[in-house]
């Protein structure tokens, strides 16, 4: 594993690669408020084996990259109402980012997998910039923010998380097992050390509520993509699981229609996470994505 930074768009892109320069690139992008360190080492190792060069990344304002502190405040109640002007940036800002990481590693063609906000950010690399992405993996994620919609009562329950922000590490590790039980997937064992490991990590590495909101706003301020990916032709998977109670197996579907080369998993008993026990199918429908990609010439977007 080789850590250290890029600066990309002016912001400074903090990234960790597995595998050898020599394979095939593999870029993933992760959701919300979560920092690279979320894509588990096991999982990257698996693909690796899969003679994937793996990266893994800190989107801007979260983890060790760049974080806009000088930006305006975010107004999260206006945003709830539907007015997103406080937005510091929008999802084409982040696609950019992870394009000027492939600049800064000498990548000219990615296989892309991003998850939530991760596979809006991939979505949005392939629509602006398609001759940089090789193939499309969206997980657990949507074309449009309105979709998005939990069930009413997750919905009071993520509501009662975010009134307050954690004050303390421990705190945060608490509340990343009680967001795991609320999102997570039912039909597998939840790994509450990694998840404990993983929250108290992120913590340590930067801890920034304020920089999550950026992100969210991000998100709806740049409104819906079903149209612009109908143009998409890069070889694409959607995965979703039908138990997400998060972001719903509908928003999952919706993607996989509006892109015309494309192929839908949907995973039973799948929430809005990654057990253990999808990364075999997971990565061997990534692996399979990526063959289909190298079998025939890079598709470009049609206008």
């Amino acid at each position: 594993m080789h850590s250290t930074t890029a600066v990309s768009t002016g912001i400074e892109i903090a990234y960790e690669t597995f595998g050898a320069p020599g394979g095939r690139p593999l870029l993933l992008v992760n959701g919300l408020g979560a920092q690279m360190i979320g894509w588990h080492p096991e999982l990257c190792t698996a693909l690796v084996a899969e003679d994937f060069f793996v990266v893994r990344f800190d989107n801007r304002d979260v983890g060790r990259s760049t974080h806009l502190q000088d930006a305006p405040r975010p107004d999260l109640d206006a945003a709830m109402a539907g007015d997103f002007s406080s937005a510091s940036y929008r999802l084409e800002d982040m696609a950019a980012d992870a394009v000027g990481l492939l600049d800064a590693l000498g990548v000219d063609q990615a296989h892309v997998v991003g998850v939530s906000l991760g596979g809006m950010i991939a979505q949005t690399m392939a629509i602006r910039h398609p001759d940089r992405v090789r193939s499309l993996t969206s997980i657990m994620s949507t074309p449009w923010f309105g979709i998005a919609s939990p069930t009413a009562a997750v919905q009071v329950a993520l509501s009662a998380l975010s009134t307050s922000p954690p004050t303390t590490r421990a705190e945060a590790v608490e509340r990343a097992v009680t967001l795991r039980k609320i999102i997570g997937s039912p039909g597998y064992p939840m790994d509450k050390p990694w998840i404990r490991e993983v929250a108290g990590q992120s913590y340590d590495r930067c801890f920034d509520p304020t920089g999550i909101a950026r992100q969210r706003l991000a998100v709806g301020a740049s409104g819906d993509r079903t149209a612009a990916l109908a143009h998409v032709t890069a070889p694409a998977l959607v995965v979703h699981g039908d138990a997400d109670p998060w972001i719903p197996l509908r928003a999952g579907q919706a993607t996989a229609a509006a892109l015309p080369n494309v192929e839908l998993l949907v995973v039973p008993g799948m929430g809005h996470d990654l057990p253990r026990g999808i990364w075999p199918t997971l990565v061997a429908a990534i692996s399979r994505l990526a063959d289909r990609a190298e079998s025939s010439a890079h598709p470009t977007v049609t206008s």
